[in-house]
């Protein structure tokens, strides 16, 4: 018996136990050259024990290394911009203009340390999301005596706060996994530690772990994997390379500054005289003797002596290679483009950058969307808008009509703000073909540009009406001017113009 298993076709099996195995792919090859390669079965959440490390090293990247802090300052520029806001999707005009106006009032206020209003804390849990990789916020109750116009505000906590390493059961019998207590699968609360791990002050009582409702926090990561819990920095695939390239470069600045001490070596049989070389000479504390060679001297050499000039290896020629390439993959594991890493614009052009541009702000639009106003901006509008209410801050919305349909309340459109234009004339003139084609809307377009077409259009009717009474006439009101020839071949050339590209 040979042991051999075959199929009904007479073929032999082979075992996924051998080192031949190869299997249908040649990826999934166990053999020599793959080995043990990528064979974790961790699960989405069991690479935590690595988180607190990661975030150190991240957070040491962002201090002292500009691609690192530079790549994430373009990613939260980018993301928030001056602000996400929120729009009111209601048919009660009345209603819809006092949200929006007391949601302007209110802002200012909803930061826990009044250090920022609301666009603020935006754009510092998209930085700890980028650099740690979650960040946590707490939704807070005030007492009336502070006097805010909607009474609660929002305390932003970073990820060090909940423990990946606490795992017990809750005194109600719960799980409570990676700081986070679980039932039916579900969080139902997350246990916060009361002071900052790394700031233990020698006033404070100490850091004790409290537990506070899943629906008093928004914890705020970008989700990789089905049931995720936690998330690493997004600086985790090129953390390495980061390193490795600052040490490569801290090395090649050091071998210019060694290679630019020495001018050259004399040899000789005797000792030497400066004087003849146009220089005194000098001895070091070893007892060697240096010299000094001044700008345009001709020294003459004894019978004996000779002089041999330090060189180096010049590698200079290939360093600029390296590190772009080292740059275009550091910025790519980020999702960035090169230049937004370097600054580097040197060779772009008009389509190569906007094809960079567009596949990351797509990336971007997805983050905002999925991430930044699913996960932090739509559960502290919900809560803000139901603490306006019971608080009386409306006087059109009653107690009675929120509890009778709270979801009228919160149907909310958020509105990123809009990018500058790559060609302000390409990009507006493609703006206007597709309004004019019916293949979008001003509504949709002034949206994409982060305003709220209402309000531009209430400015532009003001603007209009305060012209003509002062008996002004302007070229852009097509109320009264019609676009001249020549701008309509302005406009024909661009549209030309963008074809042949």
């Amino acid at each position: 018996m040979s042991g051999v298993l075959y199929d009904h076709l007479g073929r032999p099996l082979r075992s996924e136990m051998s080192a031949e195995f190869t299997g249908e792919y040649e990826a999934a090859s166990m053999g020599a050259r793959l080995g043990t390669w990528g064979l974790s079965g961790a699960g989405p959440t069991a690479a935590s024990r690595s988180l607190g490390t990661l975030r150190a090293r991240a957070r040491e990247a962002v201090r002292n290394n500009p691609l690192a802090r530079g790549g994430v300052n373009s990613y939260v520029s980018n993301l928030v911009g001056t602000d996400i806001s929120p729009r009111w999707l209601l048919d009660n005009d009345e209603q819809k203009a006092e949200l929006q106006e007391l949601w302007i009032d209110s802002h200012d206020e909803l930061d826990f340390y009044g250090v920022s209003n609301f666009y603020g804390l935006e754009e510092v849990t998209c930085r700890a999301m980028i650099q740690d990789g979650e960040v946590l916020g707490r939704l807070v109750a005030t007492p009336p005596d502070m006097g805010l116009l909607v009474p609660m505000q929002v305390q932003l906590l970073e990820s060090d706060h909940l423990d990946h390493n606490y795992n017990d059961i809750a005194p109600n019998g719960n799980e409570i996994r990676y700081g986070i207590e679980w039932q039916a699968g579900r969080r139902v609360a997350y246990w916060i530690e009361s002071e900052h791990p790394g700031e233990q002050f020698l006033t404070s009582s100490g850091s004790r772990k409290v537990r506070i409702p899943a629906a008093d926090m928004v914890h705020v990561f970008r989700p990789e994997r089905p049931g995720q819990a936690r998330a690493s920095s997004w600086l985790a695939t090129v953390l390495l390379k980061l390193h490795d390239i600052d040490q490569y470069d801290d090395a090649e600045l050091v071998r210019k500054k060694a290679a630019a001490l020495w001018g050259g070596f004399i040899y000789s049989e005797n000792p030497v005289q400066a004087g003849h070389l146009g220089a005194s000479a000098k001895t070091t504390s070893a007892g060697q003797q240096v010299i000094e060679l001044k700008a345009g001297t001709f020294p003459v050499l004894k019978p004996g002596q000779k002089i041999s000039f330090h060189t180096t290896a010049d590698v200079g020629s290939t360093v600029p290679i390296y590190l772009k390439t080292q740059f275009r993959l550091i910025a790519r594991g980020l999702g960035i483009t090169y230049e937004q890493l370097t600054g580097d614009l040197e060779g772009v052009t008009y389509s190569s950058i906007r094809a960079g541009l567009i596949e990351f702000r797509r990336l971007c639009e997805t983050i905002q969307a999925r991430t930044v106003i699913f996960q932090f901006c739509r559960p502290i509008i919900r809560r803000w808008v139901a603490t306006a209410v019971l608080a009386g801050a409306t006087r059109t919305i009653s107690v009675r009509d929120y509890l009778a349909d709270p979801r009228r309340y919160l149907r909310v459109e958020w509105h990123p703000d809009g990018w500058e234009y790559t060609d302000p004339v390409k990009d507006v003139m493609g703006d206007i073909l597709e309004v004019r084609a019916g293949f979008t809307t001003r509504s949709a377009k002034a949206a994409k540009r982060g305003h709220d077409a209402e309000r531009v259009d209430r400015i532009n009717a003001d603007d209009s009406s305060r012209a003509r009474a002062a008996g002004l006439v302007y070229d852009s009101d097509p109320a009264q001017t019609t676009k001249s020839g020549t701008v309509q071949r302005a406009e024909n050339a661009v549209i030309d113009e963008s074809f042949s590209e």
